[in-house]
């Protein structure tokens, strides 16, 4: 077995290097929607699971609370959330999605789906799913309390 051969049957290192080209593609392509990954993070969950503050939303999308800051300021900016005091803690702002911000996520979801087109297009669907549910179970794993 020579060395190509080695790195080849490690799955982590393929997983890296297909995570390296799969953030570059994404990157590149949400740049040119004039958008980031974490926009698209943010927009989503508060879609697909409501309002929330913004520990919550740092928690949910796994971006680090000082960063949160500035990304929520930055849709803030763009009209595509909107922050209200929390009732029932006014120290804290419970962050919603505006029209706007649903009407950009849709745009941002096509154009996903076209980068993960272009990202899987080896796979056919069936594969793309089985690829999901396999990464899906992976993660699962590794974040569960005792791992």
């Amino acid at each position: 077995m020579n060395s190509d051969d080695r790195l080849r049957q490690r799955a982590s290192r393929l997983l890296s290097q297909v995570a390296t080209r799969s953030d570059r593609l994404i990157n590149e392509g949400l740049a040119q929607a004039d958008a980031r990954k974490w926009h698209y993070a943010v927009l989503a969950s508060l879609q697909d699971f409501g309002p929330a503050s913004q520990a919550a939303l740092s928690k949910r999308t796994g971006i680090y609370r000082s960063d949160m800051v500035g990304v929520l300021n930055e849709l803030a900016q763009r009209q595509l959330v909107e922050r209200a005091p929390d009732p029932d803690d006014q120290r804290r702002n419970v962050i919603t999605i505006s029209t706007a911000g649903r009407r950009q996520l849709r745009r941002l979801d096509k154009a996903l789906d076209a980068l993960h087109d272009e990202l899987l297009a080896p796979l056919d669907a069936a594969e793309r799913d089985q690829l999901v549910r396999l990464l899906t179970r992976l993660l699962d794993h590794h974040d569960s309390p005792g791992s």
